[in-house]
C-alpha cells in the first residue's frame, strides 16, 4: 500500500515539469514561425524596390532609387538638398530600413479563384425586357403625341 502512495508521489513530481518542457517548445515554436513570417514579407518588400521608390538605408541616408540590379542584388540612390546637388550611390538591397514599396499581390491566389462565367442565353431573357418596356413606353408617347 505504501508502494502505491510512493509511485503516484513521482508522477505528480514530473507533470509540472513535463508541462513547462512542453510550453516551452511551443513558444520557440511559435517564436521561429512569427519571424520567419516578418523575414518574408520584408524580402517580399525589398525586392518590390524599383526606380522612383523613396528608400531609407540603415546608416540613415535617404534617397530615391534610379536603378535595380537584381543579378547583383544592388540600387543606386540618388541623394542631394533642395538646390539640385544630388549624388548617386551604389547600395545592396540588404541595406534598406525603410521604403515606400510595397510587394505586388500574390498572383497564385488570383488563379486558385476561377471565374464562372454565365451562359448568354441567361442573359438574353433579361435584355430584351427591358428593350420590350422601352418599345412600349415609346408607343405610349407616340399614342399621347397623337
Amino acid at each position: 500500500m505504501f508502494n502505491l502512495l510512493a509511485d503516484s508521489a513521482q508522477w505528480t513530481s514530473i507533470v509540472p515539469i513535463i508541462v513547462i518542457v512542453v510550453i516551452l517548445i511551443a513558444f520557440f515554436v511559435w517564436s521561429f514561425l512569427s519571424q520567419r513570417k516578418k523575414q518574408k514579407a520584408f524580402n517580399d518588400t525589398v525586392n518590390s524596390i524599383k526606380p522612383g521608390s523613396k528608400v531609407k538605408t540603415i546608416g540613415g541616408i535617404v534617397g530615391e532609387v534610379v536603378e535595380v540590379n537584381e543579378g547583383e542584388g544592388t540600387f543606386v540612390l540618388k541623394t542631394g538638398d533642395s538646390q539640385g546637388n544630388c549624388s548617386y550611390m551604389k547600395f545592396d538591397k540588404q541595406a534598406i530600413y525603410q521604403t515606400d514599396a510595397t510587394p505586388a499581390p500574390a498572383e497564385s491566389k488570383a488563379e486558385e479563384a476561377p471565374v464562372v462565367e454565365e451562359p448568354a442565353q441567361a442573359e438574353a431573357p433579361a435584355d430584351e425586357a427591358p428593350a420590350e418596356e422601352a418599345e412600349k413606353t415609346e408607343e405610349k408617347s407616340e399614342d399621347e403625341n397623337k
